[in-house]
């Protein structure tokens, strides 16, 4: 198998292997929505990390691959292709990707779907398709202009640059930069600590924040308030506030 989902203690990984570098091929990218589609319908899979290995995230597609398809046949891939990152972009569980050595093309665009990113601080990320004579088509124009801002978007997209973990740090393209030897363990506490969280409230406040994005203010507020009074019909809700109110805050357990 070129992706994998194991699961322990409520956190499930999503780990590619597909060596050496991880290449995402078809195969690769039609298990990865496969998994997504198992990691969202899972209960016991709680939170979920994007991993690649100790040595690399992934390095982008398989371009031996592409190569060979015309205009018709890309025409017919290209939205199995985004349908398979949007899968992992809509779990709606917390995600967190742990970012080693290269996350480009592809891989970069596999990160964007994460609610949070860590890398190592050799990692190196970037949209270089435009070196193929290409943009990126996995939702890179898209994720990364909201994430980072269009004008630092045009700028790795346009140039095709790689930016080293600092860089990519500063613009907000990756949230914590840790020692690579700490990447997956700095990863799995992030989600470990979110498994023991409440699930709805989870996926509500999710889905709040990337659907409010997609529209107006009004609109975004009116998602925010149906979902924050349909939490007060959960379980989770009344032990929340009742722990809070006999024993002070952050000692609730969920269910």
């Amino acid at each position: 198998m070129t992706v994998t989902l194991e699961v322990s203690e409520g956190v499930g990984t999503i780990r590619l292997d597909r060596p050496p570098m991880n290449a995402l091929d078809i195969a690769t990218q039609d298990r990865l929505r496969e998994l997504a589609a198992e990691a969202t319908d899972r209960d016991d899979v709680r939170a979920v990390i994007l991993y690649g290995g100790e040595k690399v995230f992934a390095a982008g597609a398989d371009i031996k691959e592409m190569q060979v398809m015309d205009h018709t046949a890309m025409v017919k891939r290209s939205k199995a292709l985004q349908d398979s990152f949007t899968a992992v972009a809509r779990i709606p569980k917390p995600v967190v990707a742990a970012v080693t050595g290269y996350a480009l093309g592809g891989g970069c665009e596999l990160a964007l779907c994460a609610d949070y990113r860590i890398a190592a601080d050799n990692a190196r990320l970037g949209q270089p398709e435009i070196l193929l004579g290409l943009i990126p088509g996995a939702g890179g124009t898209q994720r990364l202009a909201r994430l980072v801002g269009p004008s630092k978007a045009k700028d790795l997209i346009f140039t095709g640059r790689h930016v080293k973990a600092e860089e990519a740090l500063a613009i907000g393209l990756v949230d914590r930069v840790v020692p690579a030897a700490e990447v997956y363990e700095q990863a799995h506490a992030w989600a470990a600590k979110l498994a023991q969280g409440p699930a709805l409230a989870l996926r509500a406040a999710k889905e709040s924040v990337d659907a409010g994005l997609e529209t107006d203010i009004d609109t975004g507020l009116s998602i925010e308030r149906n979902w924050f009074a349909g939490l007060f019909a959960t379980e989770d809700r009344e032990r929340g506030m009742r722990s809070f109110v006999e024993e002070g805050p952050g000692k609730a357990k969920f269910v």
